[in-house]
């Protein structure tokens, strides 16, 4: 039943895939396709190719929306990179039952959704911050290629701006989903925060071309440029609970090392960084980037200033009290 299931989710499955999900050699993939075939599954065979269904053949329909379709796929992408393992196996399991038996051409556009919604792991737990129904004409409009128009307020908050886009990807990072899009209006790819499109319709006008576009290069490159740093942080083993609790997936790599466990994630805010670091204490160190390690311990002397503790300037310790005894002498404890 899962090689059924699996044959009707795509349009060609090969044998080694088969192998690999049920993890089983290709001798008893083999044997089980000649057995689905006696018991009057019309498979397909082609040499070096591989396995598909006779067109029309498929279980029962499940009556899905396009919307509720991209709905349920947009669920298991969060699942997948926010949840624990046990949920992402069942999420994986569920979807590939319900897209069996959608529609061929609902399934090529899950697929096409696949290839071009993407999950970058962000520097806090909060939930992400979405505008009301923006995101189902967007996976729509990426999925069947069709232009989006839209009002959308800048970061500087001017006035709104008028603008026709050409959808070519989502991506999640610093608790938002963006829009990743050619703006017909500056004549490049852009991206856009979905929480500050005030007004979108998708249009009927269907766009072609950017097939040299890549959502993981995209992403890559920005990354290369700034927009996304790497940040390692060394933490005692006993608070590694607590840190994969809080980031679950999104921490992106884990080394251990003689004085403690090595975490890399990629991070979008520094500050926000930095505030999580410090919750920890002592129990957690920065290794790089430099200018965090900086940013860490300047909020660090200025919580330390707020209970008169000692902290150094140059060569010199002073106390918080002293140093407020100088700036302002009516201030002096009697």
């Amino acid at each position: 039943m899962g090689i059924v299931v699996r044959l009707q989710s795509r349009r060609v499955v090969r044998a080694e895939d088969i192998a690999a999900q049920f993890e089983i050699s290709l001798r008893t993939v083999y044997r089980d396709m000649a057995a689905l075939g006696e018991a009057g599954i019309p498979i397909i065979s082609e040499a070096g190719v591989g396995y598909s269904l006779v067109k029309g053949y498929h279980l029962p329909p499940v009556m899905l929306t396009a919307d509720e379709a991209s709905a349920l796929f947009m669920g298991s992408k969060l699942v997948e990179h926010l949840t624990d393992p046990s949920l992402q196996k069942q999420m994986e399991s569920a979807l590939a039952k319900i897209r069996s038996v959608l529609p061929r051409e609902r399934q090529d556009q899950l697929d096409r959704l696949e290839r071009y919604t993407a999950v970058v792991p962000c520097n806090s737990p909060a939930p992400p911050r979405l505008s009301t129904g923006a995101l189902i004409p967007i996976q729509r409009a990426v999925a069947e290629r069709r232009v989006l128009a839209m009002e959308y307020q800048g970061a500087q908050r001017v006035e709104l701006t008028r603008r026709k886009v050409e959808p070519l990807g989502l991506a999640y990072y610093n608790n938002n989903w963006h829009l990743i899009a050619y703006c017909r209006l500056r004549q490049g790819v852009r991206d856009f925060r979905t929480d500050r499109i005030c007004a979108l319709q998708v249009q009927n006008e269907l766009f072609s071309g950017h097939a040299e576009f890549s959502l993981k290069c995209y992403l890559e490159a920005a990354l290369r440029a700034g927009k996304f740093e790497a940040v390692k942080v060394r933490f005692n083993p006993e608070v590694m609970e607590r840190v994969r609790r809080e980031w679950s997936s999104r921490l992106a790599e884990e080394q251990k090392e003689k004085d403690g466990i090595v975490g890399t994630i990629l991070a979008y805010s520094m500050e926000g960084v930095a505030e999580w670091v410090l919750s920890f204490g002592q129990r957690a160190e920065v290794l790089a980037p430099e200018h965090l390690r900086h940013l860490v311990a300047g909020e660090a002397e200025k919580v330390a200033g707020k209970y008169g503790m000692y902290f150094e300037t140059g060569s010199e310790r002073r106390s918080g009290s002293q140093r407020r005894t100088e700036l302002d002498p009516i201030s002096a404890p009697s």
